[in-house]
């Protein structure tokens, strides 16, 4: 297996790992360093297609992982946010009229 390949495996596994502890920082580095891991495989030549296509869907599985934890994520924070901005309001029209 070439470097590459094996930087996408190590990669793919770190990403899991930051995404358990919700390591938002981890992620973003992760990241960058599987985009150049699959830039490097993909300039290799030879490249072993079936090997390739197995790493790659192995790893948009962790992202399609990390979709749906974001995108729950983002929506807690906008119903968090819609809750103070609704207590701000009532407070605001309790000292309006208290």
């Amino acid at each position: 297996m070439s470097h590459a390949l094996q930087r996408i495996d190590d990669t793919r596994d770190a990403l899991i790992g930051a995404l358990a502890e919700r390591d938002w920082d981890t992620i973003g580095e992760l990241d960058l360093g599987c985009r150049a891991a699959i830039d490097e495989v993909l300039s290799e030549v030879p490249v072993d297609e079936s090997v390739l296509r197995e790493k790659l869907e192995s790893l948009l599985v962790v992202y399609q992982q990390l979709l749906e934890v974001t995108t729950g994520e983002r929506q807690a924070i906008f119903e968090e946010m819609s809750q103070i901005n609704q207590a701000k309001n009532a407070s605001k029209v309790y000292h309006l009229f208290g």
